[in-house]
């Protein structure tokens, strides 16, 4: 059977709710609601994957955000100590929470390594505090432990025996992943007084993490938006060079990347200090189509 009568049917539909959990069901809302780009991923994914996509994704989602709903620092960090808690026992933790309860089954059903999850809640750390990334070093090792490594649990759940092989391609894919996804909430961060551009990239632009962050972020912001669009770029070029390569069975855990050159394209031509880029529905269901059934061209 082909790829695109197994896996990618058009319109990407999700399993019929009468097939699902209940809790299964508020796992995916939660997703389509909080990240719907990787949502419409996970639908190219085969059907009995789809649940344990859905769990790490959710996962994702709630720790990403909760900077945006709980304000203070300390609350946050008790919130991402109770999932290291959830997930460090396993079982039946977290019981009555269908995001725990759904990615402690997909945990252990798929034998995943709990201490990804830990280093992810240690990297989420930075989001609830205002302290300025200091070097391109370190965001890309947010980046590791964030994206990318989410990118490499997807592909242990939908192909274990091949994901191993692929590591190094999830690292990359991951920085530019993350790097897009940094780059469109800029403005949202700077309004809160964050910054994730790197403060070696804004040195070299004229610029600081206090004045990039202040007002118009001063004559060096555009040059350090700029530079770190190249950043990202970077990384996507590493990873589509090597794309070709993926299986078929991991190319759902990587369709996120077949949306980041767009967006690129897309902030270059604005800036990312002047307003959210965005792509059309059309659009993102057309670039994740295309690489669902056709994959990435050999360079």
């Amino acid at each position: 059977m082909s790829f695109w009568r197994k896996s990618a049917p058009w319109p990407p539909r999700s399993l019929p709710s009468t097939d699902m959990s209940q809790n299964a069901e508020i796992v995916m809302d939660a997703v389509r609601a909080g990240d719907p780009d990787r949502y419409l991923t996970a639908l190219y994914a085969p059907a009995d994957k789809r649940d344990a996509l859905f769990s790490l994704y959710a996962f994702n989602a709630e720790v990403a955000g909760i900077r945006d709903r709980i304000h203070e620092a300390l609350p946050g960090e008790v919130r991402l100590q109770w999932w290291r808690d959830v997930i460090a026992v396993g079982g039946e933790a977290g019981a009555g929470h269908p995001t725990a309860e759904a990615l402690n089954a997909t945990i252990a059903t798929f034998n995943l390594p709990r201490l990804a999850f830990e280093n992810m809640l240690d990297a989420r750390i930075f989001d609830l505090y205002d302290d300025p990334m200091p070097s391109r070093t370190d965001l890309e090792g947010y980046c590791g432990e964030t994206a990318a490594a989410l990118i490499q649990l997807a592909a242990m759940v939908l192909d274990p025996g091949e994901a191993p092989r692929f590591a190094e391609l999830a690292g990359r894919a991951g920085c530019a992943q993350a790097m897009t996804g940094l780059l469109l909430l800029l403005t949202l961060h700077r309004k809160r007084g964050q910054c994730f551009i790197p403060a070696d990239i804004l040195a070299a632009a004229g610029s600081s993490p206090q004045e990039f962050i202040a007002g118009d972020g001063g004559p060096g912001a555009k040059r350090a938006v700029a530079a770190m669009i190249a950043l990202a770029r970077d990384h996507l070029s590493a990873f589509e060079q090597g794309a070709a390569a993926l299986p078929v069975s991991l190319r759902p855990a990587f369709l996120p990347l077949a949306l980041s050159r767009a967006y690129l394209t897309k902030m270059e031509r604005g800036s990312p200090l002047d307003g959210v880029a965005r792509l059309s529905a059309l659009r993102r269901h057309w670039l994740l189509l295309r690489r669902a059934t056709k994959g990435w061209p050999a360079f």
